[in-house]
């Protein structure tokens, strides 16, 4: 079966290549009566479009959301909200040689194996850009969520070797890193600046809190709410890892040490990052997340032609130096989504 949906009781649809028409989603189940306007995802798709800052790809996108369809006077109608973001600054002919050579790292290869014809421009589906729909899907899901009071925070723990040692939450976006640690900045900058002129990469690791998620979210078995939230995590390009609370950290650890005390004014501490039996215990819900540094560089590295045979492939176009940044706002959306699904299925059981 396709895999371009996500969610059950919140379930969004994404569509579109980046260097196609434009990229969109389609979101069903989002309940009626909820304020909609297009001017509510300015600020997000802001924090993510490309060209923001020196370190992302120059290609320059407004990244303005249409309501197509499932807003009436305002309000949603409970009917499937579309939504169409339109590409305007696409440079194709650069990802020409792409045609035939694969880069070393990227999706080009095995969407090859899989589909056999497939656009390749920009990485067409496989692309970052697809990541512009997550963003505004994840608008409504805060809509969603609105009244429970539930904040989302993602921020850049983790840049090219470089990691925050302490975290404001006022700092993170006041820098283009979203760095919460104010002293991290220059070294971010540092490190990233040096691998542009190099024509590499980097990667880093995006730490993810929300605060307020009452107990209960999750359904048991399958269904957990940390197995939500590392599909939907997982799901994002680049991404290749992620952990709940202490995470691979308490491999080392004895069960006296890791296990959370209880207390009449609640846990101890929270090694298990919020989640219990795969469902939500009501105390902060912490991941972190590895990003991959991206593979389109500007370095020359060994690949293959279509027909198998070996060549070198060095990339001339417009790429972000790391995906880290605006890595910060797609998983929070993503989160958004998770807990908007489970919400909304939480309150069928309260209904039943």
């Amino acid at each position: 079966m396709p895999g371009n949906s996500f969610g059950k009781a919140f379930k969004m649809t994404t569509f579109g290549e980046s260097h196609g028409k434009g990229m969109g989603t389609v979101i069903d189940g989002c309940p009626s009566k909820i304020a909609l306007s297009e001017e509510d995802f300015v600020k997000e798709m802001a924090r993510r479009r490309p060209g923001r800052t020196a370190f992302d790809t120059p290609r320059s996108e407004t990244d303005r959301v249409e309501i197509l369809s499932g807003v009436f006077e305002g309000l949603t109608t409970g009917a499937p909200i579309a939504l169409l973001i339109r590409n305007h600054d696409v440079e194709s002919k650069p990802y020409e040689p792409l045609r035939e050579l694969f880069r070393p790292g990227h999706a080009d290869y095995t969407y090859f194996k899989k589909y056999g014809h497939f656009d390749f421009r920009g990485g067409g589906r496989s692309s970052a850009r697809e990541t512009a729909a997550r963003v505004a899907a994840g608008v409504i899901a805060r809509k969603v969520l609105g009244h429970l009071e539930i904040q989302i925070m993602a921020f850049t723990l983790e840049l090219g070797g470089i990691r925050a040692a302490t975290i404001d939450p006022d700092v993170i976006n006041t820098n283009p890193f979203y760095c919460p640690d104010v002293n991290a900045v220059d070294q971010m900058r540092d490190v990233i600046s040096k691998a542009g002129d190099e024509g590499d990469s980097i990667g880093g690791i995006v730490e993810v809190r929300v605060f307020g998620c009452p107990a209960g979210f999750g359904e048991p078995v399958f269904d957990k709410l940390s197995a939500d939230l590392a599909k939907a995590v997982m799901s994002v390009g680049a991404v290749k890892g992620m952990e709940i609370g202490a995470g691979f950290g308490a491999a080392r650890l004895r069960g006296s040490q890791n296990n959370d005390q209880i207390t009449p004014d609640g846990f101890r501490t929270n090694h298990a990052g919020g989640i219990l039996g795969g469902i939500s215990n009501g105390d902060d819900i912490v991941l972190r997340v590895a990003v991959k540094p991206i593979p389109s560089i500007m370095k020359a590295q060994e690949t293959i032609d279509r027909n198998g045979r070996p060549a070198m492939l060095k990339l001339k176009g417009r790429f972000d130096i790391s995906a880290v940044p605006r890595m910060v706002p797609v998983l929070e959306a993503m989160v958004a989504m998770v807990l908007a699904d489970h919400y909304l299925r939480t309150r069928c059981h309260d209904a039943g």
